[in-house]
């Protein structure tokens, strides 16, 4: 029996019964990692030799009686976490020889879990980009069509799972990277609430594992359905042990519904900034259809809904402010094109220039901002319990390497528009912190997977986790790449 591309509830279980072992499956990942990696290349750094002691340790320790929610279960590791004794590069070529002595707190939590960890999946440089390459690792492809990018920066996690290279995958996301590659591969991540799930030691090399709160960025989980996301997600949730850890615990509440017909939902398919390409809102009306036909109230328009124009020059704002503090880069050079910016330009491209030479009495003001956004999403919620909406306005495009991202196109049925417009959907949900849950949507007419998003009320990640979960047996999950 093949176990690779089953679920890990599933795989939990036939563990639990004795119907396999932790060896046999982590055998068999290793097997078909070996076998068909080499055309995709999901996995950059394996660490094989320890996940077969690992597998091993997991049956010693299930016939002893022991029982974990992900004991002797085949896990991947996006890169950008520290493994110890493993490289944690996040795609940069000065730090290709970094090795951490720990590991993150997710992975941690991972083994404490008991999960079996295969190795590390690929990244773009500096998780900097919506495709996965670098000059360490090389690019990863789609698995269901080679020539087109699987996303970022999480992209080697999301092909790992969509090439049953393990049963789940941690990621990060800032700008869609958990979202974007799942929509691009056909499986299911979610973005947690900002806050929710601690980072330390996902952190660009070689600057400390401190224990500190990021703005926008998130980790969370990666997997092929739903309840699988639930299932990691509660291993990863919870505080730093080293901050407030020390004083508080998770508690999540339960999803607001159980039934599809109790969701109030509103569906999106037109952004103010940016079209739709037809294959993303074919996706999107097949899951409004799903949740009208399962008799949920379902409505196109609401005045509660902030203003997404404003919402995304703010992300725009936070995010291109963040990356520049962090990768810094000419000062002198960018103030004199923003200087001869007109002050009426106010597209996307004018506000990344702007954000990249913010003041902190600029990042003040955008910041008060988004609270007053985070006020509107509270009343918005209040009747409405989720967002349907698209993830990016295509699905998986070609690979597109030309040096300087700022100049890349993306091409939306035909017409060009500048290639960081697309992240305007992934800000919906990152600038107010909110959560989501990426799932599959079916497929575009050439075959390439669709995915939309499910955003839902702050701290209140398991009722889009639920809603995902009802969809999935109204309009499918994830199927293999053919």
């Amino acid at each position: 029996m093949e176990w690779s591309l089953k679920p890990a509830e599933e795989l939990a279980a036939a563990l639990r019964a004795g119907a396999v072992s932790s060896v046999e499956l982590t055998d068999e990942a290793i097997d078909r990692i070996e076998r068909e990696d080499k055309a995709v290349n999901a996995i950059c750094v394996p660490d094989f030799d320890r996940a077969r002691a690992a597998a091993r340790a997991a049956d010693r320790a299930r016939a002893r009686g022991e029982d974990r929610p992900l004991l002797g279960i085949p896990v991947t590791v996006k890169e950008s976490y520290d493994v110890a004794g493993l490289p944690t590069t996040w795609g940069m070529p000065q730090h290709r020889e970094f090795r951490p002595a720990d590991d993150a707190v997710q992975v941690s939590r991972l083994k404490a879990a008991g999960a079996v960890v295969l190795g590390k999946t690929n990244v773009p440089l500096g998780l900097q980009d919506i495709q996965t390459f670098n000059e360490i690792y090389g690019t990863t492809g789609n698995p269901w069509d080679h020539d087109r990018t699987a996303g970022g920066s999480s992209g080697g996690s999301a092909a790992a799972l969509a090439c049953g290279f393990g049963a789940l995958s941690i990621g990060s996301d800032l700008a869609g990277s958990l979202r974007t590659p799942a929509h691009f591969c056909g499986i299911h991540a979610h973005k947690p609430t900002l806050g929710l799930a601690a980072p330390r030691g996902m952190v660009a090399p070689p600057g400390p594992a401190l224990p500190v709160d990021l703005d926008l960025a998130v980790v969370g989980p990666m997997a092929r359905t739903a309840r699988d996301l639930a299932l990691l997600l509660d291993v990863m949730a919870g505080p730093d042990p080293l901050t407030a850890g020390k004083a508080h615990q998770v508690a999540l509440p339960s999803a607001r519904h159980e039934r599809l017909s109790d969701f109030r939902v509103l569906v999106l398919d037109e952004h103010p900034l940016l079209p739709t390409g037809a294959a993303v809102r074919a996706g999107v009306h097949r899951v409004a259809a799903a949740l009208t036909g399962g008799g949920a109230r379902v409505e196109w328009h609401s005045g509660l809904l902030p203003d997404l124009a404003e919402a995304a020059t703010l992300y725009m704002q936070l995010l291109i402010s963040g990356a520049v503090a962090r990768f810094p880069i000419d000062d002198e050079q960018l103030r004199a094109r923003v200087a001869g910016l007109s002050e009426d330009d106010r597209s996307l491209d004018a506000v990344r220039l702007r954000a990249m030479v913010f003041s902190h009495h600029d990042w003040l003001a955008a910041n008060h901002r988004r609270e007053l956004h985070r006020h509107g999403w509270r009343q918005f919620f209040a009747e409405f319990d989720a967002v349907v909406c698209p993830i990016t306005p295509t699905p998986a495009f070609p690979h597109d390497h030309s040096p300087n991202p700022m100049e890349r196109r993306i091409d939306i049925d035909g017409a060009g528009y500048p290639y960081f417009d697309q992240l305007v959907w992934a800000g919906v949900a990152t600038m107010p912190g909110l959560p989501a849950t990426a799932i599959p949507a079916g497929r575009s007419p050439e075959g390439l997977p669709v995915g939309v998003q499910l955003i839902g009320p702050m701290f209140e990640d398991r009722t889009p986790l639920r809603l995902a979960e009802l969809l999935e047996h109204e309009i499918g999950g994830f199927q293999a790449p053919r």
